[in-house]
C-alpha cells in the first residue's frame, strides 16, 4: 500500500529511543564471545531506534530473589547501527547481575533497563591510543566498530590486554577489522600464554618500555583507557611518564570509584548537624552528618545498596526516597522523571533532615 504521500508504511522513519521515558529492553540475539563472556543484542520492544555515543552504557536492573538489582554495562557495538545495541558481558565469580544474564536472558525476554548514560567519548579528531584489558574492551570496542562503519582515514593503536590468548575479547573480529582499516594497529597483550604456547607475539603485563616500543608518538595520542582497577593504574603512570598531558587521557571505570567523606576544609564549623537514616527494609538506622554522602556512611555501616561508580553517573545505587530532604549533586545517573517520583541517588547526596529510605 502507498499512501498520499507516496510513502510505504514499512518507510515510514521509526520512533526514537526517550532516555527519560523508554525503560525495557527485549533481547533479540545472544552469542558466545569466550568461555566465559556472552555478548546480548537487545533493542526497544516498540522498534524504536536508540541513538547513544561509543563509550556509553545502560543500567540493567533486573528483579533477582525478589529485589532489584543494577549493574552498568557498556554498549559494544557500533552507535551508526541504531535498530539495537550489544553489551557484552563476563561470567564474574559472585557477580549476581552478570550470572543471571548469562544463565537465564534468551532472545525474546525483556529486561529493565536504562540509558544510554557515560561520558566516556572519543574525541573527534586526531590520533588514538586505546587501551583495555579483559572485558574492558566493551567500550572501545565500540569506537573501533564506529570508525570502520564510516569507513574514513583513522591512525588508532588499539592494545588489548587479557589473561590468555582464550581470553582475548573479540580477537578475530580486530584482526579482520585491522586488515580492512589501513590505519588500525592492533596489540594484543596475553599475560600468560595458557591454552596457546605457539603464540607468535608479545605477552607479559603493560610497562613503560613496552609502550614506548610499541606506541613511540603516545604523546601525540588521545589515549583511551578501560580495564580493572591496577590496569588502568599502571596505564595512568605510564602515559604521563611518557608525557602524555591528563587532557588527553580519559578512562572508564564502574568498579575503580573509592567511597570516601570529603574531609573538613578549614572553613568547616566545628559542628556539623547529623540526621538519623532508616533504612526501611533492611530495619536499620543510621546517623548521617551533613557533609557524608548517604552512601559512603551506608557502606561502612553494613547497609546493603547495589553501587558501581559512586559518583553519581552510572546510576546503579538508585533510592526510592519515602521522607526527607537531601542535597543532590549527580552526574546524569538519574532522570528528571525520576527524581520527581522520589528516587535519588545516595552514592551523591547528603542529608538536609531525617530520611526514610525504602531499602
Amino acid at each position: 500500500m502507498v499512501t498520499d504521500t507516496g510513502v510505504t508504511p514499512d518507510m515510514r522513519p521509526l520512533g526514537m529511543w526517550d532516555p527519560e521515558t523508554d525503560n525495557r529492553l527485549v533481547c533479540i540475539d545472544v552469542h558466545d564471545e569466550t568461555h566465559d563472556v556472552k555478548s546480548f543484542t537487545l533493542a526497544s520492544p516498540q522498534g524504536k531506534r536508540i541513538s547513544f555515543e561509543a563509550g556509553q552504557y545502560f543500567l540493567f536492573e533486573p528483579e533477582i530473589d525478589a529485589e532489584e538489582n543494577g549493574r552498568c554495562y557498556s554498549i559494544s557495538s557500533s552507535p551508526l547501527r541504531t535498530n539495537a545495541i550489544t553489551v557484552t558481558v563476563k561470567r564474574v565469580a559472585g557477580g549476581k547481575v552478570s550470572n543471571w544474564l548469562h544463565d537465564n536472558l534468551k532472545p525474546g525476554m525483556e529486561v529493565p533497563a536504562s540509558g544510554p548514560m557515560g561520558k566516556f567519548n572519543r574525541p573527534k579528531a586526531g590520533k588514538y591510543l586505546m587501551l583495555s584489558g579483559g572485558s574492558g574492551i566493551t567500550p572501545v570496542m565500540a569506537m573501533v566498530r564506529e570508525l570502520a562503519d564510516k569507513a574514513e582515514p583513522v591512525d588508532v593503536v588499539f592494545l588489548h590486554a587479557g589473561r590468555s590468548p582464550l581470553d582475548l575479547l573479540f580477537r578475530e573480529e580486530l584482526s579482520v577489522l585491522a586488515r580492512r582499516m589501513k590505519g588500525l594497529r592492533l596489540v594484543f597483550l596475553p599475560e600468560v600464554l595458557t591454552g596457546d604456547p605457539s603464540w607468535p607475539g608479545l605477552n607479559g603485563r603493560i610497562s613503560k618500555a613496552l609502550l614506548s616500543l610499541v606506541v613511540p608518538d603516545i604523546a601525540e595520542r588521545n589515549i583511551l583507557c578501560c580495564g580493572p582497577a591496577p590496569f588502568m593504574a599502571a596505564a595512568r603512570a605510564i602515559s604521563a611518564e611518557l608525557g602524555v598531558s591528563p587532557e588527553r587521557y580519559l578512562e572508564e571505570s564502574f568498579d575503580a570509584a573509592v567511597i570516601d567523606d570529603l574531609p573538613a576544609s578549614a572553613e568547616t564549623p566545628s559542628v556539623v548537624a547529623t540526621y538519623k537514616v532508616q533504612f526501611a527494609k533492611q530495619g536499620k538506622v543510621l546517623v548521617v552528618s551533613a557533609e557524608q554522602t548517604v552512601l559512603s556512611c551506608a557502606k561502612k555501616m553494613g547497609v546493603r545498596i547495589p553501587s558501581s561508580c559512586a559518583n553519581g553517573i552510572c546510576g546503579t545505587c538508585k533510592s526510592k526516597l519515602i521522607s526527607g530532604l537531601v542535597d543532590m549533586k549527580h552526574d546524569g545517573g538519574i532522570r528528571q522523571r525520576e527524581i520527581e517520583a522520589g528516587f535519588f541517588l545516595p552514592c551523591c547526596s547528603r542529608p538536609l533532615s531525617d530520611l526514610v529510605i525504602d531499602r
